[in-house]
Formats: structure tokens, sequence, C-alpha cells
């Protein structure tokens, strides 16, 4: 264990002493108990002592406890109350639970009080609470810690990752009013292979295929989106199509990515320090990316000036490249990759601007996430090129929503829009030949 387990500890029985607000009887209890067994630890053993055997003592401890108090708990209730005891000593509290149920995408933390997670696309009201805010704070503070970051009234907001890999937001006081609001986007420790997204309903096999064929040929994609829409997901999907050969670069504001290939540089942006110097952003990692002989770069998400410098690297050899945007459409995307480029650009005709994009994009692929809380492909756009100063676009497959049946999923259709793509011929130079049939698909959903 770490040499910060001692804070923890010390930082648990200060939570456990403080007031509850009508906490129910097994909450007093559990408290009660953590500020006595916690009392009772000797500090240089547990730095020293491996969880599992932490938690074989703590649960003799505690049970000695309850036979001594002849408090009216069961088996089970102990057991319950080990784990709650140790995961505030060692582990993230309230959130260890969440963290560890598969069946949750995201964890929603509105103040001590108010907890929601999101299942199967829907939210719902999570029976877990700090006991303060002072305690939620501290949880805070040791995710982002591990991390080399910080957050505080200088500093109140910040980008993280758990362990897991996942999506971790933090955003206080005076920024958020009414006390620390906390955001956690699940991931999971290995990405949806392209099996588990088809069987899943977001992306039919034919429209897959062809993103595989995509990838394969060096074709640089564009994953835009809705926030939630499944971006981060697809992206990962999409990287397990590129050849274990190339030497690929990722760049993230926070590792997200989980990329299997054997020949992988991850590189992660970094804030300003406490005196406001030392701040990495995306635009210098990706020039200094470009220095690293990259077979392909992937941008988890471009969000301002960086663009430049992405397609730059899509129009300079490093076909093949990728990144994600949120838009509400691929037509939005383009405007928002537009807006970008030219504040990078921003001595640049706006015709200058769109040149430079249609040459370097291939592909966009538009994700939605649905009002029965379903992902789905919307639409794979291709970048065909320009018409005067505009640039040019064709749907190659589109979802369409027809209603919703009652019980309350959506009714629609995936199909092909006849459209070959113009890029066949780039796939066919790589040995690809789609079939006909693939642009004369459609499948009726549910």
């Amino acid at each position: 264990m770490s040499s910060r387990l001692i804070d923890r500890v010390r930082n648990a029985q200060q939570n456990a002493s403080g007031e509850g607000s009508g906490a129910d009887d097994f909450a007093r209890i559990k408290r009660d108990l953590h500020k006595e067994i916690v009392g009772s630890l000797d500090f240089e053993q547990v730095r020293k002592t491996p969880r599992e055997e932490l938690k074989q003592r703590l649960r003799r401890s505690l049970s000695d406890t309850i036979q001594n108090r002849q408090l009216p708990l069961n088996r089970a209730e102990r057991d319950r109350m080990v784990d709650e005891i140790l995961d505030e000593i060692t582990g993230l509290g309230p959130l260890e639970p969440l963290l560890d149920d598969d069946s949750i995408t995201d964890i929603l933390i509105n103040g001590p009080d108010t907890v929601y997670v999101e299942r199967n696309g829907r939210l719902e009201r999570a029976s877990c609470r700090f006991n303060s805010e002072q305690h939620l704070m501290q949880i805070i503070d040791r995710v982002v810690s591990q991390v080399g970051r910080r957050i505080d009234e200088s500093n109140p907001m910040v980008d993280a990752r758990l362990a897991d890999g996942s999506r971790f937001n933090a955003i206080i006081p005076p920024l958020a009013l009414d006390g620390p609001m906390v955001s956690i986007r699940r991931f999971g420790n290995r990405p949806l292979t392209s099996d588990e997204l088809v069987r899943s309903g977001s992306v039919p096999k034919p429209m897959l295929d062809l993103l595989h064929a995509a990838t394969k040929a060096r074709l640089n994609i564009l994953v835009s989106g809705g926030t939630g829409s499944g971006k981060t997901t697809l992206l990962n999907c999409m990287s397990g199509f590129i050849s274990d050969e190339h030497r690929i670069v990722t760049i993230e504001d926070a590792a997200e990515l989980l990329l299997q290939q054997r020949h992988v540089v991850r590189l992660e942006t970094r804030p300003a320090n406490l005196e406001g110097h030392g701040r990495i952003t995306a635009e210098d990692l990706l020039r200094n990316a470009l220095r690293m002989r990259p077979d392909r770069i992937i941008v988890g998400e471009i969000r301002g000036v960086e663009a430049v410098d992405m397609l730059q690297a899509m129009n300079t050899g490093h076909d093949g490249s990728m990144s994600t945007v949120h838009a509400n459409s691929s037509r939005d995307a383009l405007s928002r990759v537009e807006t970008m480029v030219g504040m990078g650009m921003p001595n640049t005709s706006d015709q200058r601007v769109r040149e430079v994009i249609s040459r370097a994009l291939d592909v966009i692929v538009h994700l939605d996430r649905l009002p029965d809380g379903t992902r789905r492909v919307m639409a794979i756009t291709e970048v065909a090129g320009m018409e005067g100063d505009v640039i040019t676009t064709q749907d190659i497959f589109t979802f369409e929503q027809t209603g919703i049946d009652e019980h309350g999923h959506v009714m629609g259709h995936f199909s092909a829009t006849g459209v070959r793509p113009t890029f066949a011929a780039k796939l066919a130079r790589s040995g690809i030949n789609l079939p006909p049939e693939l642009f004369r698909y459609r499948k009726d959903v549910p």
C-alpha cells in the first residue's frame, strides 16, 4: 500500500465521527464501528498489509466488537459493513460498489446526498451517499492526486481517469454552487469488440465491414456525435482494425483509448502547475508527435486549434488517422471542424480552410443516443471534395427513425443509400473490393 494510506485512514476516521443527515440504524452503527475499528489499527502495519489480509483483520476486529456490544447484525450485514469500511480506508468509499457494477455506464454525483447512475441509457437515483461535502472532496482529491493533478479554489475543474480507465470529471465551489459535482464515464478494462457492437444493435455488420475496409485502407476518419453517444467506444473498436505493424500515437486529455496493438505511444495533456506554468496542450503533443515517426495518429477528441495540426498530419503522409468531435450531424461536424481550423488559421479565407478539410477527411461516422437509450451509428458519410466553395458529402449508410413502439423502443431501419463511394478505388488499391450487395443493404429495427 502507498504511504497515503495513513492519511486516508485519518480522513476516514474524521468522516465517521461526523453527524449524518437522518442516517438509518445501519449507517449509524457503521459510523460508530468505523470510528472504533480505525482507531484500533496500527498505522505502520496498515501501510505494509495487503488489502485481503487487512480485510480479514478488519472482519475479525468487527466480529469481536459486534459480539462485545451485542449489536443486532447478521453475517451478511457484518460482511457488508467490513466492505464499506475497507472501501473508505483504501478505495473510493461509496463509489466502490457502483464501479464494480458492469451495468452502469455513467455515475453522476450532484453533491454529497444525490447520486445518479445510468443503466441501459436511462438515469436512475442511486441509494448511496457521502457523509458530508468534506467526505466527497476527499474522494475527489484521492482520484486526481493519483494521476498527478490537483483541484482547489484556484483550479476548480479537473479531468482525470480511474484505474479501470473510466473518465473522471469534477467541478467544485465556487464554480459549482451546490457543492462538488462529479461525472464518471465508465469504459471498463477492455474495449467492446466489433461482434459485441453488432449484437447490441449499435451498428449492423455491413456498415462495420465498410468501416473495417476504410480503416485498413488508411482513410482518415472523423467520428462525431453528442455526449454519451458512443464515440470513444466506436473509435476503440475501429482502432482494432489497424495493422499490428503500424506505429500508433494517441493524444488525449484523459487517457481512455484501449488500443490492443503492440506498438502504441500514449500521450496525455497536462494542466498548468500551481504557479500557472507547465501546461501541455493537445496542440503541443500533436506537433511533437509528428517528430516521432507515427504511421497513424489518433486524437481522442479535437476541441480547438489542434484541429489545424491534425488535418495537416492527415495531409502530410499520416493517412489512416482518426479523431472524434462533438456534433449533431455529419454536416455539423464539418462546420465544427471548420470553426476550429479558422481559429488556428485566422488569416486564411473560408474557402482555403474548407479545401484543407476536404483534402484531409475521407469519412465521417455520426452516432446518436436515441430516446430509448440505445446508441446507434446514424450515418456513414463520405467527404467527396469541393464544389465551388462548398465541401460536398454523400451518405453511404443511414439509420432512419420511423417511430417508437408501445414498449418505448425506437423503430426504424438501417439502409444503404445505393451510392458507391468514390474512395472505393482507394480500397481496391489496398486489395479490398466491396461486394455490390453491400450498397443494397436494409435492416428494420427492432
